[in-house]
Parts: structure tokens; sequence; C-alpha cells
């Protein structure tokens, strides 16, 4: 019976485990090697470099700029992202009709292409024209058309960027703080209306919060992460970059056209920054994970 289990425990997790090593370590641990070359335009390099490629990476100030500047970004987008689900999900919970609906409408940006997504905020909502639907109704108001995408101080680009990123995201984690409310019992809520608590923050804060305390950990730890490797709506709104101040190009933006930039694909370069960002990532996950106490019972 043992044997019987064990094989059908690895006919489900097999494939996954397969494509988790050759989508997933192989092409990390290739990095790391390349990391150590020079590695010009071939994947096959022979010139080893040693820590060059770290050392030309962690001194560049566009990239180190970058990280610190995500850095700053994860610190406001993983809060703002965590609250607004939170918040939404809370809401839905109390919805009594047309649940099913509602959470479609919710979820339904996080399945969009961050590409689509991105062409229609830049063209439509914030063109930085007349026409476009932002400045259309802040011209109702008597404000002058504004060039959110523009160069100019305040770097209004951060509200495109940003609110691009909520609409994709926040349908996710709002089904996963809806999974959790569902999973907590009744009788809590009803013992501490026995006990006296009054519904709304005393309750959210006795009964309801700690409840979602691990689910809570997890989407934190998942927003940072995500936080980091922030790509298609930078890409996609700002292109390359190339005219905005240096902090407005994110780490694997500064990568990507590194490593398969025009001007030479150093590849051992981008290895080198890809695992520098990995290392940051998982750093930064790990001292999460301690705080949140993401693991432990209780």
């Amino acid at each position: 019976m043992k044997r019987r289990d064990a094989r059908d425990f690895w006919l489900f997790v097999g494939p996954f485990l397969a494509g988790l090593v050759l989508f997933g370590y192989v092409p990390i641990g290739w990095s790391a090697y390349l990391s150590l070359f020079d590695a010009r335009n071939t994947v096959t390099p022979e010139v080893f470099v040693g820590l060059d490629n770290y050392t030309a990476v962690l001194t560049n100030p566009a990239f180190t700029g970058s990280l610190l500047t995500f850095t700053g970004f994860a610190a406001g987008i993983v809060p703002l992202t965590f609250a607004a689900a939170l918040g939404l999900a809370l809401a839905l919970e109390r919805v009594r009709v047309a649940r099913a609906f509602f959470r479609s409408v919710f979820f339904l940006p996080f399945a969009c292409s961050s590409v689509v997504a991105a062409l229609i905020w830049k063209t439509s909502l914030f063109s930085g024209v007349r026409s476009g639907l932002v400045n259309s109704a802040l011209g109702l108001v008597g404000v002058d058309p504004i060039a959110w995408l523009g160069t100019a101080d305040p770097p209004l680009y951060w509200v495109v960027l940003v609110t691009a990123r909520l609409w994709l995201q926040v349908g996710f984690y709002v089904l996963l703080f809806l999974a959790a409310l569902q999973r907590i019992p009744r009788q809590l809520y009803e013992a501490a209306w026995l006990d006296g608590a009054q519904p709304g923050w005393q309750v959210f804060r006795h009964v309801t919060w700690p409840q979602l305390r691990t689910t809570s950990a997890a989407v934190a730890l998942l927003l940072l992460i995500s936080a980091f490797q922030a790509f298609d709506e930078f890409y996609n709104l700002l292109g390359d970059a190339r005219g905005y101040p240096p902090y407005a190009r994110p780490p694997l933006v500064y990568l990507y056209y590194t490593a398969l930039g025009s001007g030479g694909q150093d590849l051992g370069r981008g290895s080198a920054g890809a695992i520098v960002l990995a290392l940051l990532v998982a750093g930064a996950a790990l001292v999460q994970s301690r705080v949140l106490k993401i693991g432990r019972g209780g």
C-alpha cells in the first residue's frame, strides 16, 4: 500500500518537479555559471573573469540606483496593494447579491495581459492629451491637460505605473483573502458578540485579523517578490526609460538591456545582475518570513 501511495505521489508531483528543475533551477545555475565569465554574444564562454562582472554591476549607478528606488517602491506598493485587497475582500464578504459576479469582476484584471493594460493606460486613460479619459475628467473642473508620462518634476508617471499595477494585481489577492475569510468559523463571531464585542473594528481586530494571519503573511510575501520582479508595466509604459531619471528604470529593465540590448549582449554582466537581484529578493523574503513567522504553527 505504501509503495502504491508513493507511486501516486510521484505521478502527481513528478511533472511539476521536473518543470521546476528544468525551467527554474537549471536557468539559475546556468546564470550563476555565466556570471563568472566574459560572455559577450555567447552562452558558451571561455574567458573566466571571476567576480569582475559582479563588481561592474554593483558599481554601476544605474543598477544600484534602481535597486534602491525599487526597495522604496516595494515599501509603498506592498502595503497599498495589501490594504486595497483586504478592504475589498471584507466588503465583498458582506455582499449577498450577485457575489459570483463581483468576484469575477475583480479577478478579470489579473487575467488580463499586462501589455494590453499598459496600452490602455498609456493611450486612453493617461494619454497626456485633452481627449484622454483622466484629462477629460480633470478638464470638467478646470484643470489643464497633464503630461502624465512626461519627465517633468514632479514625476507623475508614478501615478500611471502604480494605478496600472494595482488594477492588474489587486483582484488575485482579493480572492485569497476571500477564501481565508470563508474559512473563519462563524462560532467565533457569535462568541465575540456574546462577549460584547461591537460589530466593526472590535470584531475585526479580535476575531477576523488573527484568523487571517497566515494568509496575510503569504500575501505580503508574494507582493514583495512581485514588486522586485516589476517589468512589464514599466517597459511598456516607459520603454527603456531613456530620458527619464535613472530611478525610473526597474532592475529587470536594466538587466534586459544589458543582456539583450542592441549595443551588445553582455550575458555575463546581465547574469551577474540577475543573481544579485535574486539574492536580494530571497534575502528580503527570508527576513519577512521570519518577522511574519510564515510556516510556524499557531
